[in-house]
């Protein structure tokens, strides 16, 4: 762990993103910049002709893909920026100038949707059998799917325009939650370590109960003194996902989610009432830890420490990034090679420094790497799995880009998080196989139990609390911060069962979660794990037809809609049997832990 926290400045390029492969310097930005407008007067010149003929809906077609292209260059430029330094204005600025040009751009070319609406479905259908349309067919097809769901061209004006005011809630819970809350500093082993968004996963996880208890009182009393105005901020969230929903005439918030994807409510629905079922060995799991602590009392602070405080784990960037290559050998070593020389040579933004967004993810565009945020912590055994996760997502991208043209290499949410999380099980695997001792096995074991923990039950949760508090407010019920505290205590109890005690603060945790400004996300992970679980047991144990199918699954992109896509892969998320496989992955593995310590 750092003892201090760089700035951006002083961070060496080696450990920085090489983001010269979308744009090389920033003047070359402001040119993409300055062609939005041009390239979008060229689109919007088809404006009432888009239905005229086969060529000219063709010749629309190709406008806005140039436009898009260009946008979305523009737009990640400035987003990688702004995500490296939260508290460097001009990144700020220039992202907020690409949200404006496509705010602007949006307005302009809102006849689009409406106007392909309007095209007798027969007529296109012929059109889309030229080979011309082949670039097109899948991205045309997927608009059309939303055909009873496009207002007319005024009213879509009117949603673009409003496109950046409504992340107003968004952007200030992040600019207040990276930039304007400090934390302090807490003593870990005698000496003062900064509290960070970063550094808490390690701080929480550390095996002083003082350190944890003080650590977590800190940093939830920062959350306290702002609770009305988080409160009012993920309120006003909620609010625009209903108007959304409402404008353009879904049954739900929930329902304008997931139409979209063509992923049926029972999927999300399911997924809840299956982990209730199973909930009785997350209880388990808590009460097995509360006793191997030796606590007489379980708190919201002790669920992260390791039960095996005996193995201690440090492994620099470059180790860990060897430990990648080796766990997913079975990926074959084109995967491997590419993915970790990408960690060694710009794909990756690797440590915390001052202003930086916290976390870690992946950014995937048409052009440049797929790029991958981290806070790599050497202490932190979790920051492996992370780097390992995010190159699922990377590599996703990479099969993607090359296998499908630019208007349908995008895939959904639904389908990343496979691709991450069975990584995250190669990993697993290889450092159990790995492992030098019968303490390093149970570390690991009982590491893994919470990462499907975290994974599988926790983003339930959390996917529950946000069905929860959007069918309060659909219902008529304000979402004052009350209401949303009592929603999230509920549901802590539950999934927590009676051997936790909460404190005052802990259902504060409801007004951190970032996903929570992007509704409807984190079931993904959830259903993510479930079907990771079951193509890594698929790939490792089956042959090269199931290694095959499941590069036909990376390589799909956007060509599919994802529950199709994961069917190619070999496994079937309408299912239920997809999710309990997964629970009783995590039961029996509570069984083994609870066997071990006995």
């Amino acid at each position: 762990m750092q003892n201090t926290i760089p700035l951006r400045k002083d961070v060496p390029a080696k450990d920085k993103w090489d983001l010269s492969t979308i744009f090389n310097c920033v003047e070359d930005w402001e040119k993409a910049l300055s062609c939005c407008d041009s390239l979008s007067s060229a689109f919007c010149a088809y404006k009432g002709r888009v239905g005229e003929s086969k060529d000219t809906f063709l010749a629309a077609l190709k406008a806005s893909e140039a436009f898009d292209r260009n946008m979305e260059d523009v737009f990640h430029y400035a987003s990688l920026l702004s995500s490296a330094d939260k508290s460097d204005s001009k990144a700020q600025e220039m992202e907020n100038r690409a949200m404006m040009a496509y705010t602007k751009a949006s307005g302009e070319q809102s006849f689009f949707l409406p106007e392909l609406m309007e095209i007798a479905d027969e007529k296109i259908d012929e059109w889309l059998k030229d080979s011309c349309f082949d670039d097109y067919r899948v991205a045309v097809r997927k608009l059309l799917h939303k055909k009873s769901h496009t207002l007319s061209e005024k009213e879509e004006r009117i949603i673009a325009l409003s496109q950046e005011s409504l992340q107003t809630a968004q952007t200030a819970f992040s600019m207040l939650t990276n930039v304007d809350f400090e934390f302090g500093s807490v003593k870990v082993d005698g000496e003062e370590k900064p509290l960070t968004n970063s550094t808490w996963g390690s701080i929480i996880a550390n095996p002083d109960r003082s350190v944890r208890e003080a650590a977590y009182k800190q940093y939830y009393g920062v959350f306290k003194k702002h609770v009305a105005t988080l409160a009012s901020l993920y309120a006003g969230s909620v609010n625009n996902d209903i108007f959304l929903s409402k404008a353009h005439g879904y049954r739900s918030s929930l329902d304008a989610a997931l139409y979209g994807k063509k992923v049926p409510e029972s999927v999300y629905r399911n997924l809840i009432d299956v982990v209730h079922k199973n909930i009785s060995a997350l209880h388990r799991y808590y009460a097995l830890r509360k006793r191997v602590l030796g606590l007489k009392e379980l708190r919201h602070y002790d669920v992260y420490v390791p039960l095996v405080s005996s193995v201690k784990s440090h492994h620099s960037y470059e180790e860990a990034v060897e430990i990648c290559r080796a766990a997913l050998a079975p990926l074959g070593k084109e995967y491997t090679d590419i993915l970790c020389n990408g960690l060694l040579s710009g794909w990756a933004d690797r440590y915390e420094n001052k202003g930086k967004r916290s976390g870690a993810f992946s950014s995937g565009a048409y052009k440049g790497y797929p790029y991958i945020l981290l806070n790599y912590q050497e202490d932190n055994i979790r920051d492996v799995f992370t780097m390992a996760h995010e190159g699922g997502h990377s590599m996703h991208s990479y099969f993607s880009v090359h296998n499908n043209p630019f208007p349908c290499y995008e895939y959904t949410i639904f389908e990343a998080e496979v691709a991450s999380t069975f990584n995250e099980q190669l990993v697993f695997e290889y450092l159990m196989k790995s492992a030098e001792s019968d303490e390093m096995k149970k570390y690991l074991l009982a590491h893994r139990a919470d990462d499907i923990l975290a994974t599988l039950f926790r983003q339930t949760m959390f996917a529950e609390f946000e069905l929860k508090t959007h069918e309060a407010v659909e219902s008529g019920t304000p979402l004052t911060q009350e209401a949303i505290r009592k929603i999230y205590r509920e549901l802590l109890e539950f999934y927590f069962g009676s051997d936790m005690v909460f404190e005052e603060e802990s259902d504060l945790e409801a007004l951190r979660i970032p996903h929570f400004y992007t509704a409807f996300y984190v079931y993904q992970y959830a259903t993510g794990i479930s079907a990771a679980l079951a193509l890594a047991k698929r790939v490792t144990t089956g042959g090269e037809k199931e290694l095959n199918d499941y590069y036909n699954f990376l390589k799909s992109g956007g060509s599919r809609y994802p529950i199709e896509a994961l069917r190619v892969g070999g496994v079937d998320m309408e299912k239920v049997e997809s999710v309990q496989s997964a629970l009783d992955t995590f039961a029996s593995i509570v069984d083994e832990l609870e066997r071990i310590f006995k």
